[in-house]
């Protein structure tokens, strides 16, 4: 399992931003489509260059997590691979996680964040309430990671260290799922470890546990997932969206300009715009669905994911054509 390359990437442009005809901008990036067995559909950029994939890791750490034996209700294992909003109702399932395993805030380990939700974020400083631990989006992956330490009779305290039992398995799961040694380990925006691989291998991971048979680890984060969309995201969340919109399909987006998407036979997409901006990662997403198969119509309630909700915004190189709204 020899691990991506740690070059610099070298990014081709996959969206162009159009006003009146001419190309206004131009977004650089790299995307890959996996076929339901892991055959090549799609590649642009430099798919075999280590990237970290920020939270669209989120379910593969869900499935480690559940592997080390955490059984919660789906709509909170959903949150535990979220990058939620912070809702109430994201903020009181995080609260439940851990008062199930015997935890408590102070027992968070993530930066302490305002919901990434806009209406969210106006209704908790309207409160005057300021950055916090439980509304930061991911205090799911922490409670759970917290939830399975206490489990196994591990160390809370520095549940967040490289080297401690449960981030040894989360990379262990990463390992065998990418089909490819870990590149770096970094620290995440939240606190965790991260694990970087090529865009290749997380299109691997996101396509495996969509396919997972029912009653593995895999299969139960994917359920929990498609059974609560609002969880791993919010409202008006493009991830929540797209899993509404097309049944069976997984979603999740990842800061600095990553996206993940899946369908249930394992056919699978994965984005990263070297700019590390939002702006065309939903649009190029959805190009890169198309050509798995997804029908563009099927999207049209996704905002940003057709010329009607993201205007001006062209799928560019080998996406051009395939923005058929």
């Amino acid at each position: 399992m020899p691990a991506a390359d740690r070059r610099v990437p070298a990014h081709e442009p996959v969206a162009h931003v159009m006003r009146s005809g001419l190309v206004e901008s131009v977004h650089y990036g790299s995307v890959v489509v996996l076929g339901a067995h892991g055959s090549e559909l799609l590649a642009m950029g430099d798919v075999d260059a280590a990237c970290y994939p920020r939270s669209t890791l989120k379910p593969v750490q869900g499935t480690a997590l559940v592997r080390c034996g955490l059984e919660l209700p789906a709509e909170l294992l959903a949150l535990a691979v979220a990058s939620h909003s912070g809702e109430a109702r994201h903020v009181d399932g995080v609260r439940r996680l851990l008062a199930g395993y015997g935890l408590d805030e102070p027992d968070l380990g993530n930066t302490p964040g305002l919901p990434a939700g806009e209406a969210a974020r106006r209704e908790w400083l309207a409160a005057g309430r300021g950055a916090e631990r439980l509304p930061q989006n991911c205090s799911g992956k922490h409670a759970a990671m917290l939830a399975v330490s206490k489990l196994r009779g591990h160390s809370t305290a520095n549940y967040l260290d490289p080297d401690h039992p449960v981030q040894r398995e989360i990379e262990r799961t990463v390992t065998e799922l990418s089909g490819e040694a870990v590149a770096h380990v970094a620290v995440d925006g939240c606190g965790a470890p991260l694990f970087a691989l090529s865009l290749r291998g997380v299109a691997r991971c996101i396509g495996r546990i969509a396919a997972a048979a029912d009653g593995t680890p895999e299969g139960t984060v994917a359920s929990a997932m498609r059974a609560h969309p609002e969880m791993v995201g919010g409202n008006g969340r493009s991830a929540t969206l797209l899993m509404t919109a097309v049944p069976g399909m997984l979603a999740k987006d990842g800061a600095e300009g990553m996206y993940v998407a899946a369908c249930g036979d394992g056919t699978a997409v994965a984005v990263k715009l070297a700019d590390g901006g939002d702006r065309a990662r939903v649009a190029v997403t959805a190009a890169a669905l198309d050509r798995a198969g997804v029908p563009p119509a099927s999207l049209a309630g996704v905002d940003g994911a057709t010329p009607a909700t993201a205007p001006g915004i062209v799928p560019a190189g080998e996406l051009a054509g395939h923005w058929d709204g």
